[in-house]
């Protein structure tokens, strides 16, 4: 996400660091190479110019903390004008008193807008809210069922009854009424251009439902004509904010720093990968912190409470205590740390994480191999991988697809992993410290939780 800006971005600022004097030159010549790198990542011109202004008046003025060094002073000019430009705040969705409140769905056809709103759906439902998605896409073959698909999938009901868009939407949100569902999802007809039938059609469903959000959905990877196509939208539509998807493989990211200030709608929802749960609201200072390589601990958190049941993470905390770790609890761990996400966006959101780290590329399907050998032994040997010799090691790789040698390595690198975990949970000696132990004090459940050996970031990745 944004590599191409995150690296120029690094590059600049490797070279501010150190500097114990910045000179009127040096912040010309760091405005000018913001500059490039933001016009390479396709930025609307305008934002750039608006965003250098900004900063080469805030550089050489007296807007900085004394504590800082120059080079971070910049640093955090250029990441505060970044979090201006993607929206200063998160937007949210206005939640009327008198349910239902109505959300409608606009954008082209091919932008994801079905997929968006059953990824919405699910969001919204996990917060406590209960969703009724509106198929009101009639021009589109098959739209209303791949909604129907993706609506079972994420466990929300489906409406839509009626020969008219407008009276589809009518009756989805009477239907939601009678239900007691105190979310609609009003999926409304794209094209492939912008044209006055499309416009014309958006608007009497707007008029009919009267939604209390429209959102327009638009692709990220198009960069400019992405900011171009919402632009359009907000000049005949009263649009709330903008849902970003594709978010993941927009290496420019002209796009997400364009919208907000071009259109003045926030952006609100971002799609962040495939799955149905690659869905998250828009926060413009973790996305600002990512571009900078400052990485995103708030989301990851986040993401690790989802994943990491507290009662669990206490029985997994507890068996540590005790030296125990077992290959069931690796496997669980594993199993966990994968519902977080892909691990190279994990590894994204870690400040601190060399440019090396963050671009090599990550074999997932190691992790699968993984779990297929783990899952071919018997309870006993997940328990007491010691009893595993030379004839359960060729029944395992035959029953994973995987080869010995496969099997010999991970059970070298478990091995590893628990002596580890031993020696860091084995008290000191009386009078000689604490010999590889634990501080006084220290909460063991940090083993099984991010950035511990049992989570994102631990042993598991291999």
């Amino acid at each position: 996400m944004f590599d191409s800006l995150s690296d120029r971005f690094d590059g600049i600022f490797k070279r501010l660091r150190g500097r114990g004097v910045l000179t009127e030159s040096d912040i010309d010549d760091v405005a000018r190479e913001i500059r490039l790198a933001l016009l390479e990542a396709d930025v609307n011109v305008r934002v750039v110019k608006s965003f250098i202004g900004r900063v080469k008046e805030r550089a050489h003025g007296a807007d900085v903390a004394k504590s800082l060094t120059p080079g971070q002073q910049v640093i955090k000019i250029v990441h505060e004008e970044l979090v201006a430009t993607l929206g200063g705040t998160t937007g949210k969705l206005t939640m009327n008193p008198k349910p239902p409140t109505v959300v409608l769905m606009a954008g082209l056809q091919g932008s994801g807008k079905t997929t968006a709103s059953a990824k919405l759906a699910r969001l919204l439902e996990r917060d406590g809210k209960r969703v009724l998605l509106v198929g009101a896409d009639l021009q589109r073959p098959a739209a209303v069922e791949q909604l129907r698909v993706l609506g079972e999938r994420v466990g929300v009901p489906v409406f839509s009854v009626g020969a008219d868009p407008v009276e589809v939407a009518r009756n989805g949100v009477a239907e939601a009424e009678r239900l007691g569902r105190n979310v609609v999802i009003v999926d409304t007809a794209g094209r492939l251009q912008i044209d006055a039938d499309l416009m014309d059609e958006l608007a009497r469903v707007r008029d009919a439902v009267q939604p209390d959000d429209s959102l327009l959905v638009v692709d990220a990877m198009t960069g400019q004509e992405a900011v171009n196509v919402a632009e359009a939208f907000a000049e005949t539509v009263d649009l709330t904010g903008i849902v970003l998807t594709k978010l993941d493989g927009d290496a420019r990211g002209g796009a997400a720093l364009s919208v907000k200030e071009v259109t003045g709608r926030p952006i609100m929802f971002a799609g962040v990968g495939e799955k149905l749960e690659d869905f998250e609201a828009f926060h413009p200072d973790r996305m600002a912190s990512r571009i900078l390589g400052m990485g995103d601990v708030l989301t990851l958190i986040e993401k690790a409470e989802q994943a990491f049941d507290a009662e669990d993470a206490q029985a997994a905390a507890d068996r540590l205590r005790k030296g125990e770790f077992t290959l069931e609890d690796f496997l669980d761990q594993m199993r966990k740390m994968r519902k977080m996400g892909p691990l190279q966006g994990l590894i994204s959101m870690l400040p601190g994480v060399p440019k090396e780290l963050r671009d090599a590329q990550i074999d997932e399907g190691e992790l699968t191999r993984i779990e297929a050998i783990i899952c071919s032994m018997t309870g006993e040997e997940r328990r007491n991988p010691t009893i595993i010799d030379g004839s359960r090691r060729v029944r395992i790789a035959k029953g994973s697809g995987t080869s010995t040698q496969q099997v010999n390595a991970l059970l070298k690198q478990f091995k590893q992993v628990s002596q580890m975990i031993k020696q860091m949970t084995r008290p000191g000696k009386k009078g000689k410290g604490r010999r590889m132990g634990l501080p006084p004090g220290m909460d063991l459940s940090a083993l099984t939780g991010p950035g511990g050996p049992g989570g994102p970031g631990g042993f598991p990745t291999g």
